[in-house]
């Protein structure tokens, strides 16, 4: 499955704090969206918790809309 055809929609709700944090965090690393930003949050949280191999380091292009995220490797 590519990255346009991601089969699930997950809603979360964040406080106006924890969204500041994920936008501070997001600018930072120069990340395209919000959603890229939450989708390598739990990437990282994922590996750091041994359930995804740890990969090596990605781009801010690897996280776009189109190709190069997580779901290409799927």
């Amino acid at each position: 499955m590519n990255d346009l055809n991601r089969g699930e929609r997950l809603q979360i709700m964040l406080t106006a704090h924890e969204l500041r944090i994920l936008d501070d965090w997001r600018f930072n690393r120069r990340m395209p969206s919000r959603a890229s930003a939450v989708r390598e949050l739990l990437r990282r949280g994922l590996t750091a918790e041994g359930f995804l191999p740890n990969g090596d380091r990605r781009r801010s292009r690897d996280f776009g809309v189109i190709s190069g995220g997580l779901a290409d490797e799927a």
